[in-house]
């Protein structure tokens, strides 16, 4: 299976979403925003990042762009509840700029592990 990098602030999603992949048989390794993120994929290479859009210090439009640039085939997954405004507009905004398929919250563990297969096979949204 896959080692995947989880980069969400809101450490009850990234935890909730770690023992979903772990379940699923994944490596799991976390970060709580942007730039720390950026620090573990340099550390520990893994084969997915899964990152929220609206996080402190870094948010995840940066760091879709900065991963993009270090690892141009690397798979990412978009997650936003579209912050306080419910604005999903930056889901699109990260598809554009480099993630390979997004998801608004909530979504499904079934929609989570369609989502990383369909990335680690290759498969995108956008």
């Amino acid at each position: 299976m896959a080692k995947i990098l989880v980069i969400d602030d809101e450490a009850l999603l990234a935890k909730s979403l770690s023992i979903i992949l772990m379940k699923a048989g994944h490596t799991v390794v976390t970060a709580e925003n942007g730039k720390l993120g950026l620090e573990v994929f340099a550390r520990d290479q893994p084969d997915l990042v899964i990152t929220d859009i609206i996080m402190p210090v870094m948010e995840g439009i940066e760091a879709i762009q900065a991963l993009r640039a270090q690892a141009p085939k690397l798979p990412i997954i978009a997650v936003s509840g579209g912050g306080r405004t419910k604005n999903l507009d930056f889901l699109r905004i990260a598809q554009k700029l480099g993630a390979n398929a997004a998801l608004g919250k909530p979504f499904t563990k079934e929609q989570l592990l369609t989502a990383v297969g369909n990335c680690l096979a290759g498969k995108t949204d956008a």
